[in-house]
């Protein structure tokens, strides 16, 4: 356990300066952009610009050799910020773990575009790769927070447009309840270094606007329908707000009869996978994450 590592990234997510009043869209994307790109990328992985659906995405290789299967990555940022290369660190992790591709979406943000544009340039994503002819088991959806969200309603979303489901789906710290009606919205409160639940709500509005969060594509850990799910690995820290989000969605899931494995780790922040290479359970989390993608990704064409 690194308790001094956990303790030195808590420090430091708290030193980050308090705003007077809440910031601008264009302040909170570029302090995102900044934040990220402070995170470690790893060696070995070559990275192309590329177009799924209609959108740009970032096509994250294992250098030199053919990859074995492919990640459909879905970046975080509340549906308001972050892009494929804020999630740099993340894909680049599991591709060198796996061996496998990644395409991480460059989706729609709001509020230039509010629910569902994430949600549906994500299914249209997924439905270019099955039109390359791609085999669904070869291909699992994966994402960090709102994305970690989008891994789910993707599928429920694809579902609903008569596509086969992938073969797994990876969450890290996702955002699945839009109603914020968690017990660890409350409980985690001054714990969880990131977020409060006033911060949550303004970016929530942003993405929602004036949409009904009480419905299964805005809040599938209270009303999604899980039946023929795939296979779930949901990882989350117990310093959360979000907590929650997971530990219902894991309920969820077995009450529906889905293979789910819900992943705590203690004294951790949102997306703690992020900080691989200062903290060592954020590696560890990365690791079970290959394992679990290895295990039921079935390399087919690419």
């Amino acid at each position: 356990m690194s308790r001094a590592q956990r303790t030195k990234i808590d420090a430091m997510l708290r030193r980050q300066p308090q705003p007077e009043k809440p910031p601008s869209v264009a302040q909170m994307r570029a302090e995102f952009a900044t934040m990220m790109a402070s995170m470690i990328v790893p060696d070995g992985i070559e990275t192309t610009e590329t177009v799924l659906g209609s959108r740009r995405a970032l096509l994250v290789e294992p250098a030199g050799r053919a990859p074995a299967g492919t990640i459909l990555y879905f970046h975080g940022g509340s549906y308001i910020v972050g892009s494929p290369e804020t999630a740099l660190s993340l894909t680049g992790n599991l591709v060198a773990r796996t061996g496998f591709r990644a395409l991480s979406l460059d989706y729609r943000l709001a509020p230039e575009h509010p629910f569902p544009a994430a949600i549906d340039d994500a299914v249209a994503a997924y439905r270019a790769l099955l039109d390359t002819g791609a085999n669904p088991e070869s291909i699992a959806f994966a994402g960090d927070s709102a994305g970690g969200g989008l891994t789910v309603t993707t599928c429920l979303s694809a579902r609903a447009a008569g596509l086969p489901a992938p073969a797994a789906i990876v969450a890290f710290s996702p955002g699945l309840d839009g109603t914020r009606t968690g017990e660890s919205m409350d409980t985690k409160v001054g714990i969880d270094p990131f977020f409060v639940r006033e911060s949550l709500e303004r970016t929530g509005a942003l993405y929602l606007a004036g949409e009904d969060p009480h419905q299964e594509l805005v809040s599938p850990a209270l009303f999604g329908d899980l039946a023929g799910f795939p296979p779930m690995l949901l990882q989350v820290g117990t310093n959360e707000v979000l907590l929650d989000d997971s530990t219902r969605m894991a309920a969820r899931a077995r009450a529906a009869g889905v293979d789910v494995i819900l992943d705590v780790t203690a004294d951790v922040p949102h997306v703690f996978q992020a900080f691989t290479g200062l903290l060592d359970e954020a590696g560890q989390a990365l690791d079970r994450a290959a394992l679990f993608l290895t295990q039921h990704v079935h390399p087919g064409e690419p």
